[in-house]
């Protein structure tokens, strides 16, 4: 997903720099920007799932240190989805920019 992320905000780059932005582009563009706020939506969820669930293993240790075993695993992953929809609402947050600029050009 993050390629195909990086791929699109820099096809949509080289369209608005080589001033070929028309209705029918910035229509798609709008599509696009559901399908990945979608996108970020769920990561949220499983990112906050995560969390609750490392926060449950952390409580679990004090009463059994092997428990420090799966809140290390939890926490590895969480850090992962953490940096990944960190990377989604930033891109998300671009591409309302490149939709911004898109308008002006068609104005």
């Amino acid at each position: 997903m993050k390629n195909y992320v990086k791929k699109y905000v820099q096809d949509v780059d080289k369209i608005i720099d080589d001033n070929k932005v028309n209705k029918e582009i910035i229509q798609e563009h709008l599509i696009k920007i559901g399908f990945f706020k979608h996108e970020r939506l769920i990561h949220l969820l499983v990112t906050c799932f995560y969390a609750i669930f490392n926060i449950c293993f952390i409580a679990l240790s004090f009463l059994n240190p092997l428990f420090i075993i799966i809140t290390l695993i939890l926490l590895t992953f969480l850090a992962f989805y953490v940096l990944h929809y960190f990377f989604l609402e930033n891109s998300v947050q671009y591409m309302y920019k490149q939709y911004d600029k898109m308008k002006e050009m068609t104005k």
